[in-house]
């Protein structure tokens, strides 16, 4: 995976349940607010993906450097921008797990899952 991590990772997932006319347009809609996540110098890793289980759900896994470049992160012009967005674009409260372990050090390969061949 790319990126390179120092002893640590901060993970974030947020579930967004989003109202249905706007869920093909989702990636477009948060596009401006992906490039400037990924463009942070804190930031590791911002990943879109959208739920198999819940209708009109996109999940958002996103990784910080440490707990600085977070608060980087929540200060920044393109985040308050988007938190001024996003509740036009929702259908429910989004769901939040955040994770700061100095055990968490990023990407790694899974031990169970080789391809075969």
């Amino acid at each position: 995976m790319p990126g390179s991590y120092a002893d640590r990772v901060i993970l974030i997932v947020v579930k967004w349940p989003v109202r249905p006319e706007f869920d093909e347009r989702w990636p477009e809609l948060v596009g401006e607010f992906t490039d400037a996540v990924r463009a942070e110098p804190g930031n590791v890793f911002f990943e879109w993906s959208r739920s198999v289980d819940e209708p009109h759900t996109w999940v958002l896994v996103e990784g910080f450097r440490d707990a600085e470049a977070g608060a980087v992160h929540t200060g920044s012009a393109h985040f308050s921008k988007a938190i001024g967005e996003l509740p036009d674009w929702v259908s429910a409260t989004p769901s939040i797990m955040y994770v700061d372990s100095p055990d968490l050090a990023g990407w790694g390969p899974m031990g169970e899952v080789r391809p075969r061949g």
